[in-house]
């Protein structure tokens, strides 16, 4: 999972790794003025120098930022299968709405969600796009732009309670929200280097914190799904 923090405007952005004990590890940190591809780029190629395989499947867990995704495709390609946050696509969608309409679309975008299946879980997305397009033609947009990757782990045919932790972000998010209490009575923050130190600190003391996720005892389906996934691509590029 892949995520940033702002401190004072500075902007580091951390990746947090599952193990199949569903036991949460950080895996790196890095900063810059703001949440752009070269800087979440760097971040992945210094976790790719220190040892994370490129070259295997993966399963990566965003939020809508186009930044996080470019830097995703440069550098695993087809190795990502990438999880779009459910959580910020449907905030996306229900901002361009106005109050008396949010609660049947944040309805049907759960309903099409919980479906098993995820043919019909995105011809049931499509619909709810189609109702929207005419009367909040932005709404239609947010939904459509990358609305195939919000059902990866449906793809990966996971269990229900893995799905629910698996589709969102807010495993890294929490993890962040730790570091804002530790931080709170910071007033100023004087370098990078600064922001980097209590932020790798922070994050480090909640890492010890950290419980295992719901539905860990399912994580071995999902590596076997990926393992497949891999031996799938492979055959394919032969």
């Amino acid at each position: 999972m892949i995520d940033s923090k702002f401190f004072a405007g500075e902007c580091v952005v951390a990746a947090v790794g599952i193990d199949l004990e569903g036991c949460k590890h950080v895996l790196g940190l890095w900063h810059g003025a703001t949440e752009n591809s070269t800087v979440v780029k760097s971040l992945l190629e210094d976790l790719v120098s220190r040892g994370l395989d490129s070259e295997r499947k993966m399963l990566i867990v965003i939020d809508g930022a186009k930044a996080l995704r470019k830097a995703v495709k440069m550098i695993f390609g087809e190795q990502a299968l990438v999880q779009r946050c459910r959580l910020h696509k449907m905030r996306n969608v229900l901002d361009h709405l106005p109050k008396e309409l949010q609660p049947q679309a944040r309805w049907r975008l759960q309903r099409a969600w919980a479906q098993k299946d995820p043919k019909v879980a995105e011809k049931e997305l499509s619909k709810v796009a189609r109702w929207l397009e005419e009367p909040w033609p932005m709404a239609a947009v947010s939904l459509n732009e990358g609305l195939e990757e919000t059902l990866t782990v449906q793809r990966l045919k996971l269990q229900r309670e893995l799905v629910r932790v698996l589709s969102n972000t807010n495993v890294i998010e929490n993890c962040f929200s730790q570091v804002s209490y530790r931080t709170r009575r910071v007033k100023q923050w004087q370098s990078p280097q600064m922001i980097l130190r209590w932020a790798a600190t922070t994050l480090l003391w909640a890492e010890k914190h950290f419980r295992r996720i719901k539905g860990c005892d399912h994580l071995h389906a999902l590596e076997k799904s990926l393992r497949a996934s891999d031996t799938h691509t492979t055959l394919k590029a032969a």
